[in-house]
C-alpha cells in the first residue's frame, strides 16, 4: 500500500440540507462524515456481514468537526481518510471532506472509534483480520505529515478585558 490517503467517499450537498444561511447546514456535515466513516470501516473489513456474522459493531467515542469553507446546494464532495493510530479496541481517524471539482478543503473530522460486542454493548477486541489491516494502512500512512487540524482543542487564549 502506498502513502496516499485513502479514498473513502463522494457525495453531493443536497437541498434538504441547506440552513436559512442560503449553505451546507452543520448538521449535515456530521451526516456525510458518517457515510465517510461508513465507507472507511469498510474498507478497513468492518463490514455488514462481519457485523451480522459476529454482532461485532463500533461506537464514536470522541469527533471534531472543523468548518472551513462554505458549501451550497448541488456542491459535489469528496472525502479522504487518514489512520492516525489504533489498538486491538479503538480506532483514531481523520476525514478531510473536499469541494470535489473545485478541489478546496471544506471541513475536516477528527474521531475515535470504539470496538463493540453489539449484543453486551461493551467493548470488544477486533479480529485479526482488521487489526492485520489497520496495521497496513498506518504504515502507509505515519510517514505523511499531519494535517494541522489533527489534536485541536476548542477554546480562547485569554479573557478579554472590558472596558467600562
Amino acid at each position: 500500500m502506498s502513502g496516499h490517503l485513502l479514498d473513502t467517499h463522494r457525495d453531493i450537498v443536497k437541498p434538504e440540507w441547506i440552513d436559512h444561511n442560503g449553505h451546507f447546514n452543520m448538521g449535515y456535515y456530521l451526516v456525510v462524515f458518517d457515510r465517510a466513516t461508513d465507507a472507511f470501516l469498510h474498507q478497513v473489513g468492518l463490514t455488514a456481514e462481519l457485523r451480522e456474522g459476529t454482532g461485532a459493531t463500533t461506537f464514536t467515542l470522541e469527533a471534531h468537526v472543523n468548518y472551513l469553507n462554505e458549501l451550497h446546494e448541488g456542491d459535489p464532495l469528496r472525502f479522504t481518510t487518514r489512520l492516525l493510530g489504533f489498538d486491538h479496541k479503538r480506532i483514531h481517524y481523520f476525514h478531510e471532506m473536499y469541494h470535489a471539482t473545485e478541489g478546496y478543503l471544506a471541513a475536516t473530522n477528527e474521531l475515535m472509534s470504539l470496538h463493540v460486542n453489539h449484543s453486551t454493548r461493551r467493548s470488544a477486541p477486533m479480529a485479526v483480520e482488521v487489526t492485520r489491516c489497520l496495521e497496513e494502512i498506518l504504515e502507509a500512512h505515519e510517514p505523511l505529515p499531519l494535517p494541522e487540524q489533527v489534536g485541536r482543542r476548542i477554546g480562547l487564549e485569554r479573557r478579554p478585558t472590558l472596558k467600562r
